[in-house]
């Protein structure tokens, strides 16, 4: 008898996406979501939280360890630096929608019980997660995505995406069958991570970024 395959084996959220209902229904039934292996290791899926009604959706890349623990996106360091960044640019973060392009957290240890530590998802991890985003899409329907860093990009635009190329830019793109205005940054936590005497001139080019997205909205 041949072997029955598992949901993740497919690589695909859609299953497990709703016909209908709104974010909380999304919300719901993606905590049971097993579109990918992801899953296995995760804690828990983090869904995208924020204004229903949110004029701008950023989207990143996947929750980070903090986020994965408390179940909610961007809520560790990168989030706090975005917010502040935000703020610094006359966006309420209280006003925006946050997300990821993939909704699980996806790790590696060096030794057992040691620290968690971040491996960028697969393309086609990001693929297979990209129902849901599309979904998130449908229902806030916002003015504005700013994308936060190479792997949302390549969800939301495709593999060729750059971010180096079209970073600041207003782009306006089909996306998930609607058309779309974008504004590439990178993401937050390149900011943390870049050394010292670089940090600086990094979050300086990630406001330089939001500025054009505030300038969009402002019409």
């Amino acid at each position: 008898m041949a072997a029955t395959q598992a949901p993740e084996d497919a690589y695909t959220a859609e299953p497990f996406v709703p016909a209908r209902g709104g974010l909380a229904a999304l919300r719901k039934a993606a905590a049971g979501c097993r579109g990918c292996p992801l899953h296995r290791d995760a804690t828990q899926t983090v869904f995208g939280a924020g204004n229903a009604d949110a004029r701008v959706m950023l989207v990143g890349e996947q929750p980070g360890d903090q986020e994965d623990r408390q179940g909610k996106p961007f809520v560790g360091p990168a989030g706090k630096l975005l917010d502040r960044a935000l703020a610094e640019v006359g966006i309420d973060p209280g006003e925006t929608y946050v997300t990821n392009a993939v909704k699980h957290f996806k790790f590696t240890r060096a030794e057992p019980r040691k620290r968690r530590i971040h491996k960028a998802p697969s393309l086609r991890e990001a693929v297979a997660c990209a129902p849901w985003l599309a979904a998130e899409l449908s229902v806030v329907a916002p003015e504005l995505i700013v994308v936060l860093g190479a792997t949302a990009g390549k969800a939301l635009l495709g593999s060729s995406f750059r971010v180096g190329e079209v970073r600041g830019t207003l782009l306006e793109r089909e996306v998930h069958g609607q058309p779309r205005r974008l504004v590439p940054t990178v993401h937050p936590s390149s900011v943390l991570r870049a050394d010292e005497a670089d940090r600086d001139k990094a979050y300086a080019g990630l406001v330089a970024d939001l500025e054009v997205a505030a300038r969009v909205l402002a019409g």
